[in-house]
């Protein structure tokens, strides 16, 4: 029979567990742990086949001997605790572990009382299960260093036949600081398959326990046809514990390049800047960059700040330098507060254009809004109150007056009160009734414009009656079915004052518009008149996992309004017919498609995505089709495909592609391929990325690239690895 004893003092080896624990500090916001000489206080457990005390006072405990505390785990074969000189004897093979994060196995030990002085022999030590460190001896010195001698460093797997690891780093000696969790690596070679690749007489890594460490990142090398073959290395430096800074030199025959990221975290709060400083040959002897800037702040009384900051120092910067695809710079700043019965937002929006076909003087470049909703339960007339208040403004830098085709420099202010009300009714038929009832009022104020008045307003009362049955249909195949006939009628009435249209001049018809009284995106622009709207939404929901839905609409109207565009769907009294329509397979399949059927039972806009995805695969398409419209600026149809995809060719093999083609100008406008390997020990990620547009300030390009990652050096991040075995290695 195992035997046990509950020991606290007897046996202070247990805090063996100080080897394989990092003392680490209360500035990383993690919890210190045991050392030998914080020790715990907590009761330890031994369990051996054999417990006894000889008569010289010396503890003995063999077979199976585990011990326990704190979480600490060890095994050993036997153990010797001689009281009088304090020595402690192990004999292997032992094992230490440590919640998971460091393991230390080795065939005999000798310890002081203390442990912080003694000596491992065929010791090797693993760090949270992907590196490991293989010694001839290991030294424990002051109760925080860990020296290791004639040792090799790996995460790879290591096979017992004799072959080498596909990397290692041979050191002379490595130190490891418990307390600092670094690793000191003295006359250290990196060998590829037991090559020598590169000597270092020495050399400072974190060990994968630390989360954040100054230090040089994964290098990466990137070709292009502009810049050249260029290499970018990342170094990362905390600057205490809420905030770091990450600068990556990079460097090519074309280009020298400082991009920075600087992050800090607030209490509550955190800022993230991005941005980058480039003397180039593309544009000589001008500085050129960017800043991207992005943050978020909890105010008080449930308020919060967000802000997305973006500039740059000419149009073709971001396409240069393989950044952010953007055509127009957005910043914005926003103050917002939501809670049940009520919505507050402020914002201001700074806009940039890129496109060679936009003058920045000519578009709103800067737009303010403030928007207040909240609403009410009224017992005596029963439903819901909403009141709401607006306001906008936006100007131009322009003083070019505007008129009826061009808006030239116009500047407009708008402000509104919104007051709706509606009540819904359910009768004993399932026939739902909905009634709305309401009205606007809006007040603009003009400048720099020719045709429209300085100060406007306008009362725009409205209301609306919709039926909808809702009903459902269980099969014998355990299926369900939905169908909802919906039917409206909606009035509204704007007025005849004349205002600028310069918020609503794109209209996107669809299912989440399709019973609005107005489709026009902003209230500077409400649609007049009577309308009938009819629809139809149907779903089958299948046991084995599949669903379908379907949804059509048309809207009906006693005037036509002139101010919807071809495209849009809306014009005349008659709407184009909606359709939408989407399929799921379980997980693994998505089929999504509206368009707009127009009465020559032509498409005026259709769009159909597919997701495709499975354990080794996953496929993203998209079709897009537009007809012509030159109120939107489109002489000619235009249709385009994309697609980005990626498979898993072999474990550890991933090979991935992406594509968008101009089907109309039978050309791609961008086109990659990407393969990746990786395994327990090493990524290696190779892509090659083609635009092939171009305009007057950038040039078609290809760009390259290349980055190899040792794993095992870094907090482990969760992805799926592949790990090789010794048949397939």
């Amino acid at each position: 029979m195992r035997g046990a004893l509950l020991l606290s003092t007897v046996l202070p080896w247990l805090t063996l567990g100080a080897l394989a624990l990092p003392d680490t500090g209360r500035a990383q916001g993690l919890t210190p742990v045991a050392s030998a000489s914080n020790a715990s206080n907590a009761p330890a457990i031994l369990v051996a086949d054999q417990l006894f005390i000889t008569p010289d006072r010396t503890l003995v405990a063999e077979g199976n001997v585990e011990a326990f505390q704190d979480g600490v785990r060890l095994r050993a074969q036997k153990i010797t605790f001689d009281q009088t000189q304090g020595a402690l004897q192990i004999e292997g093979p032992i094992r230490i572990d440590e919640g998971g994060d460091i393991t230390i196995l080795a065939d005999a030990a000798e310890l002081d009382r203390d442990l912080r002085n003694g000596l491992l022999t065929g010791a090797r030590m693993v760090f949270q299960q992907q590196l490991q460190l293989a010694s001839l001896q290991m030294t424990r010195v002051n109760g925080r260093y860990t020296q290791l001698y004639k040792t090799a460093v790996t995460s790879c797997h290591v096979c017992n036949d004799g072959r080498p690891p596909l990397w290692q780093i041979r050191a002379e000696r490595i130190t490891h600081d418990q307390q600092e969790r670094q690793l000191y690596l003295e006359n250290a070679q990196l060998r590829v398959l037991d090559t020598p690749i590169f000597y270092f007489p020495g050399i400072r890594l974190p060990d994968p326990t630390l989360e954040r460490a100054n230090g040089f990142l994964i290098p990466s090398i990137r070709t292009t046809s502009n810049l050249g073959t260029g290499v970018k290395v990342p170094y990362f430096l905390t600057i205490g514990p809420h905030r770091d800074l990450t600068l990556s030199p990079y460097l090519s025959s074309r280009t020298r390049t400082l991009d920075m990221r600087y992050r800090q975290a607030f209490r509550h709060g955190e800022i993230e800047l991005n941005g980058a400083y480039t003397r180039d040959e593309l544009y000589r002897d001008e500085d050129r960059g960017y800043v991207f800037a992005e943050g978020r702040f909890d105010l008080r009384n449930a308020y919060k700040l967000r802000f997305d900051l973006k500039t740059v120092s000419d149009d073709a910067y971001l396409v240069d330098y393989g950044l952010q695809d953007l055509d127009r710079l957005r910043s914005e700043v926003v103050i917002s507060k939501v809670q049940r019965d009520s919505l507050f937002r402020a914002s201001a929006i700074s806009y940039k254009t890129l496109r060679d076909s936009e003058n920045q003087d000519l578009i709103p470049a800067s737009i303010g809004n403030i928007y207040y909703e909240r609403r009410f339960f009224p017992s005596q007339i029963g439903g819901e109150l909403r009141l709401s208040l607006e306001t906008h403004g936006h100007n131009r830098t322009s003083d070019i007056e505007g008129d009826l085709t061009d808006p030239g420099g116009r500047d407009v202010g708008r402000a509104t009160i919104d007051v709706d009300w509606r009540r819904s009714w359910r009768f004993n038929s399932g026939l739902v009734a909905e009634w709305s009832l309401g009205a606007a009022a809006d007040t603009f104020a003009v400048y720099d414009d020719k045709v429209f008045a300085n100060n406007t307003s306008r009362l725009s009362p409205r209301s609306a009656l919709t039926f909808r049955l809702p009903m459902t249909r269980r099969e014998q195949s355990g299926a369900t079915q939905f169908l909802e006939p919906i039917l409206q009628i909606g009035w509204t009435d704007k007025g005849d004052t004349a205002v600028p249209n310069d918020e609503s001049n794109f209209v996107e018809f669809d299912r989440g518009n399709l019973l609005e009284l107005s489709r026009f995106p902003a209230t500077d622009a409400r649609e007049d008149g009577i309308a009938v709207v009819y629809g139809l939404n149907w779903a089958r929901y299948s046991p084995s996992g599949w669903q379908a839905s379907a949804t059509v609409g048309q809207v009906f109207r006693d005037a036509d309004d002139g101010r919807f565009t071809k495209s849009s769907g809306l014009g005349g009294t008659s709407s184009d017919l909606l359709l939408a329509a989407q399929l799921k397979l379980n997980d693994d399949l998505a089929i999504s498609t509206r368009g707009l059927l127009n009465g020559s039972l032509n498409f005026s806009k259709a769009e159909v995505r597919g997701d495709w995805m499975t354990e080794r695969s996953r496929l993203t398409s998209t079709y897009m089709w537009l007809g012509t419209d030159p109120a939107e600026g489109r002489s000619e149809e235009t249709s385009e495909i994309w697609f980005d995809g990626a498979y898993e060719v072999s474990p550890g093999w991933t090979a991935s592609a992406s594509l968008r083609y101009d089907i109309s100008d039978a050309r791609a406008t961008r086109a990659g391929l990407g393969l990746v390997y990786s395994n327990e020990c090493v990524t290696v990620d190779l892509s090659v990325n083609r635009r092939y547009t171009s305009t007057t300030s950038v040039e078609p390009t290809t760009d390259f690239g290349f980055t190899i990652a040792l794993n095992g050096f870094s907090v482990d991040s969760g992805s799926k690895k592949y790990r090789r075995s010794c048949k397939n290695t």
